[in-house]
């Protein structure tokens, strides 16, 4: 066990990261699955941390305003050409999400090619630094996260297939830096799967707590077993998904037998 990790003031500012990721991962992955197009959100995850590592290689920059740009940016070009895309290409659109998501890592892995430490900076952007989460840090993400949790449920309805891209790429880009891209694919598909025979709030609800729920003992365990925090959050949220979507489809199909 690792005591030191357990310190409230490491674990709480990383909990409350997770919570703020679920707040808008949850209802974008249960869209995400809706739409059949499941490996946008590691297209988009990938491609804002391949702006992240060309700040870093052509800029020299790590973190700041500059970095934030580049993967804003690189996200952004991202959303706007899957929208094209969508509109005239909508046969082709998982492909094409794929094929985004191999370059954008094949480029990432070129562009750290010469940096001694590139294998290190790229875990780091897979697997996440969660623990490293600081209040300085959320205080701007949920200040963002709640904007885009009101486009998202008062203008998306109304505007469609615009809104979404663009929402979808500054949630991803700003939870990738944050929690890192299996976590993002994790937060955005295992709750939305486990939930999908649900409707309405219950299904919205249920995928909060899953996501909540899963963040917590995720962290928790990883802290007693000493393991990397945001790998042991993935096999948590997984295990969890099972379990609840056995739950669901059981109690789902009892009530139709009682009907």
């Amino acid at each position: 066990m690792n005591l030191e990790i357990m310190d409230w003031s490491i674990i709480g500012p990383a909990i409350v990261a997770g919570i703020l990721v679920s707040s808008t991962h949850v209802p974008m992955g249960q869209e995400v699955l809706r739409r059949g197009i499941i490996f946008i959100d590691l297209a988009i995850a990938q491609i804002a941390g391949l702006g992240v590592i060309a700040a870093d290689t052509l800029i020299g920059e790590t973190e700041g305003v500059m970095v934030q740009v580049a993967a804003v940016v690189a996200a952004l070009l991202a959303a706007a050409l899957l929208n094209w895309t969508e509109k005239h290409w909508q046969q082709f659109q998982e492909p094409i999400i794929g094929t985004l998501f191999v370059l954008a890592a094949t480029g990432s892995i070129l562009l750290l090619a010469e940096n001694p430490h590139g294998g290190e900076y790229l875990k780091d952007l897979l697997v996440g630094q969660i623990l490293w989460s600081t209040w300085d840090v959320l205080i701007p993400i949920a200040i963002l996260y709640a904007i885009l949790l009101a486009v998202w449920f008062l203008v998306y309805q109304r505007r469609g297939r615009i809104v979404f891209y663009l929402t979808f790429s500054f949630a991803i880009t700003a939870s990738v830096q944050l929690v890192g891209v299996y976590l993002v694919f994790a937060s955005l598909i295992i709750p939305a799967l486990a939930t999908t025979r649900l409707r309405g709030k219950a299904k919205l609800w249920s995928g909060y707590a899953l996501a909540s729920i899963s963040y917590f003992s995720g962290i928790i365990l990883s802290a007693i077993l000493d393991l990397p925090t945001g790998a042991v959050i993935v096999w948590t949220m997984a295990s969890l998904g099972v379990i609840s979507g056995t739950i669901i489809k059981y109690f789902k199909k009892d009530a139709e037998l009682s009907a």
